[in-house]
């Protein structure tokens, strides 16, 4: 394409594989070595439609009990005077916020059923919301309360706040759990997020669970709703406890009775490329673990200081039933050690976990996107998919031909499996959100994909990669007719 208006062609090949032809800089074949698939193992499975509908009508009736009993307890009736009505709307607000606050906590608990119908991307993004919504409430929680007890009182507004803090039992410990939540907060605000490096967030992201706890002893002294009725003591008891249990069982229990019951060592480390590394996990726990390709663990590696902290890595080669394959780019601390782990290191996992796997296949033909450090999933898929020749296509972005990230072992693979494999290089457009290279400038995100695969209204779409990069190839594949249920991707994001 040396003209700016000219338009991509398709270039058939030799072997099922397949090439953009935009210019020399922006598509090439690719380049490193393949790994062998010794055996496939029994992977996700597909979750019923109705465990999703069923948690939401949980989450819902939640909301619906908890404004029952504010009703059941006079909170209509306070709403007479101004007094009455600030501390009534005040408790109502506090109510909200703490049950939300727990159904945000029981999200991110990691429980296998509801991380398999919903999806870690899916759960973080609803945790995200529903978190921002329970501190809006808590806030208007604590200047509706003060301003109603401020009416009735003759301390005033400032004594009323001080009579709060010193003399109400657990408001001290409230006042700290506040605190704790505004930090939470605050850093995960996406600019403040942004300027954080990944394990700093992750340290100071804990503090959610002490904001909780610090929260309960205020409500069970102090709190009308707890302790009005057998009722409400039950109902908050029971969900403050449920919270409780799925957090030490499934994100401490179930992962530390694996990794003692049945030890994971690396095996080995090789670098793929400048700056990214790949580290092959192995030991009796593999085959209890039953991952399918696409999904992602929590690794933890005991190497010294530090390791107490979690990544995320996806599995970058289809699982045997032996070992575990994960590819990683050296883009913070926690990632740039894994170049230095050495065989032997102990490894500890949560997981697997997301829904980039072929359980959520709905449809024969599938078209596989990845950018980046985002191809090592799309790897593992290409792998693993039952597919007739034809049936899958991959398309590998990246800035340069050397950061096509196990490149060869993507091309090797198509080749051996009759898929087609389209690498698309180049710099990114500026300006614009756009899974395309500035070369490709002139060509709209959907002309372009439908010109690479004509087929893609009749496919199932799988993406990883940059968030932005994922939203703008997710809204060219929904242009080109793909259904918004059979787009699957994930998002790292953090």
């Amino acid at each position: 394409m040396a003209g700016a208006q000219q338009t991509p062609r398709l270039r058939p090949h030799s072997l099922p594989v397949t090439t953009i032809d935009l210019p020399p800089a922006a598509v090439t074949a690719a380049s490193q070595p393949a790994s062998a698939h010794a055996r496939r193992v029994p992977g996700a499975r597909r979750v019923p439609r109705w465990w999703r509908d069923a948690s939401v009508a949980a989450f819902w009736l939640v909301l619906l009990w908890v404004t029952a009993l504010w009703v059941a307890h006079g909170g209509v009736q306070d709403l007479g005077s101004l007094s009455g009505a600030l501390t009534s709307v005040g408790r109502l607000t506090g109510l909200v916020s703490s049950a939300l606050l727990l159904v945000q906590v029981f999200l991110m608990a990691r429980i296998p059923w509801f991380e398999q119908a919903w999806g870690q991307d899916e759960l973080a993004r609803t945790h995200r919301l529903v978190g921002f919504t329970s501190f809006n409430l808590l806030w208007a929680h604590i200047v509706l309360i003060t301003l109603g007890y401020a009416a009735a009182s003759t301390l005033g507004l400032w004594g009323t706040i001080v009579d709060f803090v010193l003399n109400y039992p657990g408001m001290l410990l409230a006042v700290a759990g506040t605190v704790a939540l505004c930090l939470v907060v605050v850093t995960s605000v996406r600019r403040a997020r942004r300027r954080l490096r990944y394990e700093s967030w992750h340290l100071i992201h804990l503090y959610g669970y002490l904001g909780a706890g610090l929260a309960l002893p205020h409500q069970l002294w102090t709190g009308q709703e707890f302790l009005a009725s057998t009722a409400s003591t039950v109902f908050w008891w029971s969900l403050y406890a449920a919270c409780a249990a799925a957090v030490l069982v499934f994100r401490v229990g179930v992962p530390l009775v694996r990794s003692l019951r049945s030890p994971l060592r690396v095996v080995a480390v090789h670098e793929e490329a400048p700056g990214v590394t790949s580290v092959v996990i192995g030991g009796p726990g593999v085959a209890l673990l039953r991952p399918a390709a696409g999904q992602f663990f929590q690794w933890r590696f005991v190497d010294g200081p530090g390791w107490t902290r979690a990544n995320p890595y996806s599995l970058s080669a289809a699982p045997d039933g032996k070992h575990l394959r994960v590819t990683a780019a050296h883009v913070g601390d926690g990632t740039r050690r894994v170049a230095d782990l050495r065989p032997g290191t102990r490894v500890l996992v949560e997981g697997p976990y997301g829904r980039l796997h072929a359980g959520v296949r709905t449809r024969q033909k599938v078209l596989l996107m990845g950018a980046g450090i985002g191809i090592t999933p799309i790897r593992a898929l290409l792998e693993d998919l039952d597919q007739a020749p034809g049936d899958v296509v991959v398309v590998h972005r990246a800035s340069t031909r050397e950061q096509l990230v196990l490149g060869q072992e993507l091309f090797d693979l198509a080749s051996s499996r009759g898929a087609r494999y389209v690498t698309v290089e180049g710099p990114r457009v500026p300006g614009r959100d756009t899974w395309l290279p500035a070369s490709a400038a002139h060509l709209s995100d959907a002309e372009a994909l439908a010109q690479v695969v004509p087929d893609v209204a009749e496919r199932d779409v799988y993406l990883c990669g940059a968030p932005a990069w994922m939203a703008a190839a997710r809204e060219a594949a929904l242009a080109c007719g793909v259904p918004p249920t059979h787009v699957h991707l994930e998002r790292f994001e953090y």
